[in-house]
């Protein structure tokens, strides 16, 4: 055994009761909202049993179960209180333990965190009648009725997940039901549950505790993931925390706590929990300690924990027991296994983007922003297989697509060369990392990169190809990876003179003057992050879209930071008005503004208009290149789809096949982009 698996604080095993973790790393509970009718199916317990194979000790799946049907999801989420749920828990767990690794699962109650008009539409019911902003029900005030049949569901679900084979539960009480008891920022009930002692706001949960033991008996595993600090006034204070901390101890019903901090009510609120790109790794790791040294319990806690030298710190200070490297293990999921290796340098970043859980809250299925196969392993690999035939793959462009392309086909063993018009790799992506908060961003260019460079890529900078280039390489596969450029042609309309571009803004090319209009029909981050940069540099700043909401393509979590720089400079956001035209006056631009929802024009003067609509393909090369190919650029659709080879032939004499990716096929975002890469090269 290598001496650093022997001494390595993350590597060390755990003793949790009668459980034997085979390390210190897990995967804490979360929603990718992959079951299928509520049941975690094939492509639920293959997403856990990548994680498991790469190594994890201990996966707390599901994020939450739903023990009541009055807690209806409000994405995806593992159906707990149907009996059919079993069989299918019992295949997620055998699927871990074959790889050793621990199973366990969440469970919950809602409570007001839901809406009414999900699954049977019953009311949503709370200890108080304040609706959740993030949510917006408003919940009937529980009765003791209520109480009882809730903490019956509890009991019931728990036994369902003993005879699926878990290995434990943790309750959920975080910003959901039990929470709701807990702070007194919600719990408006009168009487035993109510909110005038600590003794009665955990009374609830107390009984859950007891009613959940009878049925599962002594050694199973049943742990707690709660907030010991609201962090806002007149709710639960760190001090309150602690004391709670201490009296789930002192139940004796309680194997572990799982620490959070801060309340998930609001998108501001749940961004502080779960922090994002830009904002500090790791914030509430100290605090957690603090509750293990003060309670001397095994503790678990995860909060931007993504990379390995903060995990180990974790441990080896003694702040946790067991580490979760969540969003970290979503881009992937061999961290464990690669340190056991000695391969840090290999594994993937999690670069903060939250596309992931962005994506969940706002109706979708969680995806990596730059690892497609996370979610699809079913179908796409984590781990590259050789090809049988090596082949001369040209891929044109560096960005995103060109060097996941390149990083695949060069795994497969295909001699690979990247042709780059800039001084250097990414793209698009080197716009979006000059903010700095987005600066993370370039991890997904920089592991690229090393990636192409450990494997013998020839990546070869300041050259703009032209087909002469490509075609002097004699290639068997050329891939246009040559990305957009900023489009500034109004819908339908035409390209109005005078404006400039996000790009131009966010480059550094144009710089903001004065009173500026961002005229913002893409909606997604360009826009928010030029008029950041308008903002910085003293502008008056409006953004502008014809959509009745703005930057709809930048989710909840990622629209949290923007806002909270915009809203303090008093930026003014202006929704359902269309940028007809912009004509010149003097030294000042007057935009013609109209709506789609009538005929009326309206006029503003502005001294800059800058517009963001997204890109047009740059793919000059990839037509003059298709008349010599043997596929004529064409994609064989169903054979794409499926991660088979293309065999399309529309030219017998071309030398070569030509495929194009990304945004040099139309303007779509950086998952698309590489997914692209990886569903065609997987197959070359």
């Amino acid at each position: 055994m290598k001496d650093h698996v022997t001494t390595d604080p993350l590597l060390q095993p755990y003793t949790l009761k009668h459980l034997t973790l085979k390390n210190r790393v897990m995967t804490t509970s979360h929603e990718p909202a992959y079951p299928e009718d509520g049941m975690p199916k094939a492509r639920y317990r293959r997403y856990h049993e990548e994680r498991a194979k790469g190594g994890v000790a201990l996966a707390m799946t599901a994020g939450s179960a739903a023990v009541s049907r009055d807690s209806p999801p409000v994405f995806n989420n593992i159906l707990a209180y149907r009996d059919e749920v079993v069989p299918w828990i019992r295949e997620l767990t055998d699927a871990l333990h074959e790889h050793g690794c621990a199973a366990m699962i969440q469970l919950t109650h809602l409570g007001r965190r839901t809406n009414w008009n999900k699954g049977d539409w019953l009311p949503s019911i709370s200890a108080g009648p304040d609706r959740e902003p993030a949510h917006r029900a408003f919940p009937k005030m529980m009765e003791d009725w209520d109480i009882e049949r809730v903490i019956e569901d509890y009991a019931t679900a728990a036994e369902r997940m003993q005879a699926g084979g878990m290995d434990g539960i943790e309750i959920q009480a975080y910003g959901h039901l039990m929470d709701q008891f807990w702070s007194p920022l919600s719990n408006k009930l009168s009487g035993p549950y109510g909110a005038d002692t600590m003794e009665n706001r955990l009374r609830f949960t107390t009984h859950v505790l007891d009613a959940v033991r009878k049925r599962v008996g002594p050694e199973f595993i049943v742990g707690i993931r709660y907030t010991a600090d609201e962090v806002q006034a007149g709710g639960i204070t760190a001090e309150e925390g602690i004391e709670i901390s201490k009296l789930l101890r002192d139940t004796g019903q309680v194997d572990f706590l799982n620490v959070i901090r801060g309340r998930i009510h609001t998108d501001p609120a749940m961004t502080d929990v779960i922090p994002i790109q830009g904002m500090p790794s790791a914030p509430h790791l100290d605090f957690a300690g603090e509750v293990r040294r003060a309670t001397g319990m095994p503790t678990f806690h995860a909060a931007k924990i993504q990379d390995v030298a903060t995990a180990r710190h974790a441990i080896a200070s003694g702040l946790l027991d067991m580490v979760g490297m969540t969003r970290a293990h979503m881009a992937d999921p061999h961290i464990v296994r690669k340190i056991e290796q000695g391969r840090e340098h290999d594994i993937r970043p999690c670069v903060g983007a939250n596309y992931c859980l962005d994506r969940i809250y706002q109706g979708g299925e969680a995806l990596c922003i730059h690892n497609p196969a996370t979610g699809r392993e079913l179908s796409l690999p984590h781990i590259i297989n050789p090809a049988a035939n090596r082949r001369r793959i040209v891929i044109v462009g560096a960005g995103p697509a060109g060097l996941e392309a390149a990083r695949v086909a060069s795994a497969r063993g295909h001699g690979v060369v990247v042709l780059e018009a800039a001084n250097r790799a990414g793209g698009q992506v080197l716009l979006t990392a000059r903010t700095k908060r987005r600066a993370e961003m370039m991890q997904i260019i920089d592991w690229r990169v090393a990636q192409c460079e450990a494997s013998g890529v020839d990546l070869r900078y300041n050259l703009y190809a032209e087909a002469a280039d490509v075609l002097a390489e004699s290639p068997d596969v050329v891939i246009i990876a040559t990305g957009g450029m900023a489009n500034t042609t109004l819908y339908e309309g035409d390209t109005p003179e005078h404006v400039v571009s996000a790009w131009d803004i966010l480059s550094g090319d144009v710089k903001p003057a004065g009173s500026l209009l961002i005229y913002d029909e893409a909606g997604d981050h360009s826009g928010l992050q030029a008029a950041e940069m308008a903002v910085d540099a003293g502008c008056t700043v409006e953004i502008m879209t014809p959509d009745r909401t703005f930057a709809p393509e930048v989710m909840a979590m990622n629209l949290v930071p923007y806002m909270r720089n915009l809203q303090r400079d008093e930026v003014t956001f202006t929704v359902t008005k269309r940028l007809r035209g912009v004509l010149k006056d003097g030294n000042r631009l007057r935009a013609i503004i109209g709506t789609d929802y009538s005929d009326k024009l309206a006029q503003a003067d502005y001294d800059q208009i800058v517009v963001n609509y997204g890109t047009m393909p740059l793919d000059t090369l990839y037509h003059e290149l298709r008349p010599s190919s043997s596929n004529g650029g064409s994609i064989d659709q169903a054979s794409f789809l499926a991660i088979q080879p293309q065999k399309m032939v529309r030219n017998p004499q071309g030398a070569f096949q030509l495929f194009r990716i990304g945004d040099a096929v139309s303007a779509r975002n950086t998952h698309a982009a590489i997914y692209d890469a990886l569903r065609l090269m997987t197959a070359v």
